[in-house]
């Protein structure tokens, strides 16, 4: 793995090595290999979300666009439960003594969680056990590969506290993962997801024993990480931008992504393993 050289371009934001991240609201390690494991961890409350894990989340997903050392995360929970969704007495309590300017602050910083995820060229694969609900389904869903086991339950339980289906982007992403008749049932009537339902539908990769859970999603993690990172990023990239495109302005695109990665070193590499017949050893440049 490359070692962190302090970056003095100007246009790019300096920022600690991600992979040395020291959490404060959730366990944040990262090895030698460039995987990263995200694990909320209050199993005794099913992993809720506070307010300062919210930001905190954010903040370093969004730091990971910068990040070198870090090639691919696996989020989890603690406890064979991912996350109850928002914490009753840290955020609901709050929200019903807020002023409409600070409720749609709480919305908009939900919401820019789901973009930042999105938005990190590092793959993101979910280790979902037991409870997933609410704003923790929402974090599912911001996953670009979802792993569960039989007792995982997701649940877009919005209205089941009196408010939208409409949340942290779920219209727009749910019915693009499952369909839009699947998702208007999930979404009206908050209920729970099987395990089995969530696997025929697509939400699900794979499902695994509880055991064997976090193994199987790091396992991949790692496997992607020793692959061709940049071009990870720009699949990753491609996958967002693609779904507001044409037909023809996709294409054109994928052209001009492709054209891109022909210039990187790792394609060349693959090229000369090819040649040599031997395995590439990816660099991510």
């Amino acid at each position: 793995m490359k070692h962190y050289i302090p970056d003095t371009n100007p246009m790019r934001p300096q920022y600690a090595p991600r992979a040395n991240y020291q959490a404060k609201h959730f366990s944040w390690q990262c090895g030698e290999d460039g995987v990263a494991t995200l694990m909320l961890n209050r199993p005794d409350r099913k992993n809720p979300l506070t307010f300062d894990s919210y930001g905190e989340m954010r903040d370093l997903f969004n730091n990971l666009r910068y990040a070198t050392d870090v090639k691919a995360i696996v989020v989890t929970g603690e406890g064979g439960n991912f996350c109850s969704g928002g914490d009753v007495h840290d955020i609901i309590g709050p929200l019903t003594r807020m002023t409409m300017p600070e409720l749609l602050e709480f919305t908009r910083m939900t919401g820019d969680l789901v973009k930042a995820m999105r938005g990190c060229p590092q793959p993101i694969i979910g280790a979902i056990d037991g409870v997933c609900a609410g704003a923790g389904a929402m974090m599912a869903l911001a996953c670009d590969l979802r792993y569960g086991t039989e007792a995982t339950q997701t649940a877009y339980l919005f209205t089941r506290v009196g408010l939208a289906g409409a949340d942290m982007g779920a219209c727009a992403l749910l019915p693009r993962m499952i369909g839009q008749g699947r998702a208007s049932e999930l979404l009206f009537t908050g209920r729970a997801m099987k395990a089995q339902e969530g696997l025929a539908w697509g939400f699900f990769n794979a499902l695994y024993s509880s055991e064997e859970l976090l193994e199987k999603a790091q396992e991949t993690a790692r496997r992607l990480a020793s692959g061709p990172t940049f071009a990870h990023g720009m699949t990753k990239n491609m996958l967002n931008q693609e779904w507001s495109m044409t037909i023809d302005q996709a294409i054109e695109a994928e052209a001009q992504a492709q054209a891109i990665c022909m210039q990187t070193n790792d394609f060349r590499r693959a090229y000369e393993a090819f040649a040599a017949k031997q395995k590439p050893a990816f660099q991510g440049d």
